[in-house]
């Protein structure tokens, strides 16, 4: 069984926060690493993986969900409208 199928359709997302760039620098373990500028504090590294992720896929910000992980660096998202498959590609193209 695939990450995607155990979480219903959601992509595994490994976050380091802090860094000096928003990008998105691999995959580890079947998690997609991003590193993010914006530090773990008050929510602001789970605002800002939202918004990357959004830019990135060419979404609404709204369509972009943090299903689980919420004080974790490893998260799990959906995207409105995308198949778990289609997310994975578009990230790490």
């Amino acid at each position: 069984m695939t990450l995607e199928a155990a979480a219903g359709g959601a992509v595994a997302i490994r976050v380091q926060p802090r860094s000096s760039s928003d990008e998105v620098t691999g995959e580890r373990q079947g998690a997609i690493l991003i590193r993010l500028k914006a530090p773990p504090v008050d929510g602001e590294a789970n605002a800002a993986l939202l918004k990357f992720i959004a830019r990135r896929l060419g979404v609404r910000q709204r369509d972009v969900t943090l299903v689980r992980g919420q004080s974790s660096r490893c998260k799990w998202i959906q995207v409105t409208g995308m198949a778990a498959q289609q997310v994975r590609q578009a990230l790490l193209a």
